[in-house]
């Protein structure tokens, strides 16, 4: 007998909702749910395929302990045994920061990737905190947290308001959108043309999204930050700066126009390869604009300057009035946000406040680059211990971090590694420990990080829509567990986990003048939260104390927990609305313009004016059936154009002697990797594209689909040395290599 459930899908941010069918306990068939509030029926081939995702054959349905030099299956008790003996004796003879923590992009997508690893970084008390943000997103965080005082303050695109639409290195027809959570970014997008307005792409790509646009700019490569500063300097120069309602809570207008003066459209041109002409046209059409949003992704951010086009992607917004009015951007309120502080001067955001022991890399956001964990483990130097004890959460870092080969071999040398994961993939087949969470049908759903980038104001909730199989364990209690096994507590109840944060959340919370609960007894307010589970009373506490809560009674008619389930669907919580000054939290209190850490990067921008490439540059691209490398060993996801090829134009084709379908050979500073040429216009002379998350060839994996058609690993091009000197973010974009046909040889780059 079928039955169906209702599910958010957790393999994208765009976050929609599906409708399962599901036989016994198998999820035969997902469809887009037509009532969800947000969603409204939209799906992917991705969130289609979310059954054959659920019961791939080859995720681990138990832990495995290595023995004798074997990973072998294991007990959980074992397991977390096996965890706590080899944890716990590294910090205690090296210290905690020679203990490595690696967080993976899906634990965004998760609630106990949400949950625990904060509370495992913080019990550990290790600075060696390494993320999948400083391969992605870092600038962003730094530039909103300068801007803003704020690193997780970013404003969206009001995409369902906007009349003009300016996309830089994003492709959300195929990425289905970065750092902005809307379901059906093409539908948006579409109508937004349909009711007059105007899409603008500058990518060096014709991407899908791209082909949509009124007006594409195929911009070289590493250069987005030339062309925004060009625009500003456009608006500066011709009278069109207007801040409009934001004018109030910005600082440093004048400042600015000073910094941005030899940034001429004519000064950037030949970098760029954009027509001085066009960049004015650009910056007066933004301008004119009766709304507008600029918004920046992944190739605006992992190139030279990430931090500077982040930043100028938002000061593009400020100068024109369109930030935190509708049709501009404006920042979103999730619905478990903490309970909004009154607006006022915060603690601002600092960078750099500790550094990496060997190239003394500054931290961000309480992060180092990824770039350099390989370093931090395999290199001795007189700063402190290298790290011995790797934790991975969803990572798989030699996939996704530059030279893979070299962390390949440290991992090996490491004392002990554990890693959670449903897989035995690239990375995992180094731990010590792996510990499998079920698949997504057997866990909740709620996006606590995303909601917070949602284009709408709104707020989902699924429990597992299928019992926990016998054997499994909850991904919530592995982390939980995790953290007791890592901070000396193993052994202990994991749902104390739980009931500590609530705690302390609550004791704080009745101390905060501006909380709704302020002077109440936190423990007659944990007495009333509901829910089956530890992680669904901190879901409905955090719901209760956000900005939508009921506030523990106080306000009658707001979310708990219990009201959000009986919406299954979903409930809205209407359109972006404008908020400044509340989320500001710098020094001052206002948008600060021209930080000084900005101001300090802006002559090596200046130098870039002059540094023009001498051959072929690479380019990642993204595919609508993959995220990153988690997909790969599902069948009905790697069909198609999901290939793993060289994209080359035809000139540089002929010119190189290559031929469709041939093999070439891509040479960069890190290594070489050799893969099929696939000639076509849709990339601009002197680049080549070759997509993330490949390289599925590495013995001791469980991947058999995977394998088949492994592709290779970009990365491998890359050795870790370029990095945007402001976030750590590594440089994958942008970046010089040398192709050949498979048969000739290429000559060392230098």
């Amino acid at each position: 007998m079928s039955r169906t459930a209702l599910r958010v899908c957790p393999l994208c941010e765009a976050t929609c909702g599906l409708t399962l069918t599901i036989d016994g306990t198998r999820v035969t068939h997902a469809r887009g749910d037509r009532d969800d509030v947000f969603s409204k029926g939209f799906v992917c081939p991705k969130g289609a395929a979310f059954g054959a995702v659920d019961s791939d054959p080859d995720r681990l349905r138990g832990p495995l302990v290595r023995k004798d030099g074997e990973l072998r299956e294991a007990g959980w008790e074992e397991a977390f045994d096996a965890v706590a003996a080899g944890l716990r004796p590294v910090v205690e003879r090296y210290g905690p920061h020679s203990v490595g923590v690696v967080l993976g992009n899906p634990n965004v997508h998760t609630v106990a990737g949400a949950l625990y690893p904060p509370l495992l970084v913080a019990g550990l008390g290790t600075r060696s905190l390494f993320t999948a943000s400083t391969v992605d997103q870092m600038p962003k965080h730094v530039s909103s947290g300068l801007l803003y005082g704020d690193a997780l303050a970013i404003p969206v695109p009001d995409l369902d308001r906007t009349d003009h639409l300016l996309l830089i290195g994003a492709n959300p027809l195929e990425s289905n959108g970065s750092l902005c959570t809307a379901p059906d970014f093409p539908g948006r997008l579409k109508a937004l043309k349909a009711r007059g307005g105007t899409l603008t792409v500058i990518d060096p790509r014709r991407t899908r999204t791209a082909r949509l646009a009124d007006r594409h700019i195929a911009i070289r490569p590493g250069t987005d930050a030339l062309l925004l500063a060009a625009m500003a300097y456009v608006l500066f120069d011709e009278g069109l700066v207007d801040l409009g309602a934001s004018a109030p809570h910005v600082q440093g207008v004048d400042e600015l126009a000073g910094a941005l003066r030899d940034f001429t459209p004519e000064a950037v041109a030949a970098a760029c390869d954009v027509d001085a002409s066009v960049t004015r046209t650009l910056a007066r059409e933004l301008a004119a604009a009766p709304t507008a949003a600029v918004y920046g992704r992944i190739g605006s951010c992992t190139v030279p300057h990430g931090t500077l086009a982040s930043w100028l992607v938002d000061v593009l917004n400020i100068l024109t009035g369109n930030l935190d009015r509708p049709g501009g951007a404006l920042f979103p309120q999730a619905a478990t946000d903490r309970s909004p502080r009154p607006a006022g001067p915060g603690r601002g955001f600092a960078l750099g406040r500790w550094h990496s022991r060997v190239s003394r890399h500054p931290e961000a956001k309480g992060e180092l680059p990824l770039a350099a964990l390989a370093e931090e483990i395999d290199t001795a130097t007189d700063e402190g211990e290298p790290i011995r004890a790797l934790v991975a959460v969803a990572a798989n870092p030699v996939l996704s971090a530059p030279d893979g080969d070299r962390l390949d071999k440290a991992l090996a040398s490491l004392d002990f590694m554990v890693s959670v994961d449903p897989y035995l993939n690239e990375t995992s087949r180094h731990a010590h420990v792996v510990l499998p969470p079920p698949p997504p049908a057997q866990s909740p759903h709620h996006d606590f990080a995303f909601n917070a980038l949602a284009v709408r104001n709104q707020v989902r909730y699924s429990r597992p829509a299928v019992p926990l199989e016998p054997g499994r364990m909850a991904e919530t209690e592995i982390l939980a567990r995790l953290v007791l096994a890592a901070t000396g507590m193993h052994g202990a109840d994991p749902a104390a986990v739980d009931r500590l944060v609530i705690d302390q959340t609550l004791g704080k919370a009745v101390q905060e003048p501006h909380s709704p609960v302020h002077g109440h007894d936190p423990r007659e307010l944990a007495a009333r939260l509901t829910g089956d589970t530890g992680p669904e009373r901190r879901l409905d506490m955090m719901l209760r104390l956000g900005p939508y809560g009921d506030g523990f009674g106080v306000r009658p008619d707001g979310l708990t927990l219990e009201k959000l389930l009986a919406h299954p669907h979903g409930i809205d919580l209407g359109p972006l609305r404008p908020r400044l000054p509340q989320p500001l939290k710098t020094r001052s209190g206002k948008v600060e313009l021209l930080p000084q850490p900005i101001a300090d990067d802006l002559p090596r921008l200046r130098d870039a004016l002059r540094q023009l490439p001498a051959g072929l540059v690479l380019v990642g691209r993204r595919h609508l059936r993959s995220n990153n490398s988690w997909m790969h060993n599902v069948p009905a996801l790697t069909g198609g154009s999901n290939r793993c090829t060289v994209h080359i134009h035809p000139a540089d084709a002929e010119r190189l002697g290559v031929r469709d379908g041939e093999p070439v050979r891509l040479k960069g500073a890190g290594g070489e990797v050799t893969a099929p040429a696939e000639v076509t216009d849709g990339v601009r002379p002197g680049v080549v594209s070759l997509p993330h998350g490949w390289g599925h060839d590495r013995p001791g994996t469980r991947l058999s689909h995977a394998a088949t058609d492994p592709g290779v690993n970009v990365n491998q091009l890359l050795d870790g040395r370029l990095l945007d000197p402001l976030s750590g973010n590594a440089v994958l974009n942008g970046v010089p290599v040398e192709v050949a046909p498979a048969a000739e040889k290429l000559t060392p780059l230098t």
